[in-house]
């Protein structure tokens, strides 16, 4: 119910009365006070006048069910939102629940991670209060090749709804990093448990530094925040970024169905690709070999051209690619 009445209350045209509340939800005067005043506790500005009613003023920056649920809409692209205050990390937390439960397109969304980790298991640092930490349950009807293609999907919505919600414009770093400046701002996970022809479910575990000032030494020369490279040094709502994700990540997930491919998504994805043109070093072992990005195939493998006009598609996974001249 305190879902719905902030929905009513994003959604009104000025001031809100609470007998509507009450015919709408079935629900007494008093009851909608109380949820009234709960929302007031957790920071939410709601101003009431006797015979007009309620208006929303001012949101806080939470990130509760709630919260994210009230700002999704009606056709929003997840069916279910779990918010934990603090959590070992949100990928285990879906996990546990797609052997629970029969879930699919649901969000677990947390303030502070424990155990969060980036790829090949590398901590990922998850300071509360700042920063985005969500997972994205999904259990597609494909291929399990085709998998690892989501990761695809998934950055293209990030870099959608940063751009949409900042003055900033960022980059992906094949395959799984937002990059801004140079610089990592956003880190994506994918996760999947199949057979050989059947996927039980996928995970899309997202990390975004929204509003973080101070980064750890050993990560502060290659790490910054939507915050640290916005021209203003302001915050941003964490929820309205994530909610915006989402609703780009419906976009690009549907073309993706579409065609099982990323054949409507290549051309858009190439052009926001870090580093697209220029020499790039990919480390295989212990080798590296030099050559110039072409961008992604429509199966998202990177296309690398050497010195003798040879071509490569590398995999995600097997190699790492790195700028000539630094992380990106």
């Amino acid at each position: 119910m305190k879902q719905q009445i902030l929905t009513m209350l994003r959604t009104a045209d000025g001031y809100l009365s609470g007998q509507e509340i009450c015919e709408k939800l079935n629900v007494s005067r008093t009851t909608v006070w109380k949820i009234i005043k709960q929302l007031q506790k957790q920071g939410y500005e709601i101003e009431g006048i006797k015979n007009r009613g309620y208006r929303l003023l001012s949101t806080p920056d939470i990130l509760t069910a709630e919260e994210i649920k009230s700002q999704m809409g009606t056709d929003s692209f997840v069916d279910q939102v779990l918010y934990f205050p603090v959590t070992d990390s949100t990928n285990i937390q879906a996990r546990q629940c797609a052997e629970k439960e029969d879930s699919d397109r649901l969000l677990v969304v947390a303030n502070e991670q424990t155990k969060g980790r980036g790829r090949m298991g590398r901590h990922w640092d998850s300071l509360p209060e700042e920063n985005i930490f969500m997972s994205l349950l999904l259990k597609p009807k494909i291929n399990p090749k085709s998998a690892s293609m989501l990761t695809i999907i998934a950055a293209l919505a990030v870099t959608a709804a940063i751009r949409e919600n900042t003055d900033l414009e960022s980059w992906i770093k094949w395959p799984n990093d937002i990059v801004i400046n140079k610089k990592k701002v956003c880190g994506i996970l994918t996760e999947m448990n199949s057979e050989l022809d059947y996927i039980h479910y996928v995970i899309i575990g997202i990390g975004i530094n929204v509003n973080t000032i101070v980064f750890p030494e050993e990560i502060a020369q290659t790490a910054t925040s939507l915050l640290l490279e916005s021209e203003k040094k302001q915050r941003f709502s964490r929820s309205q970024l994530l909610c915006s994700v989402m609703a780009f990540m419906k976009k690009y997930y549907e073309k993706f169905l579409e065609t099982q491919d990323l054949s409507l998504v290549k051309e858009e994805y190439n052009q926001r690709l870090a580093g697209l043109g220029e020499q790039v070093k990919v480390l295989r072992d212990k080798t590296e070999c030099i050559g110039i990005s072409r961008g992604i195939t429509k199966t998202g493998q990177l296309i690398v051209e050497y010195s003798d006009g040879s071509k490569e598609e590398i995999f995600s996974g097997e190699v790492s690619v790195r700028g000539l001249y630094g992380y990106v």
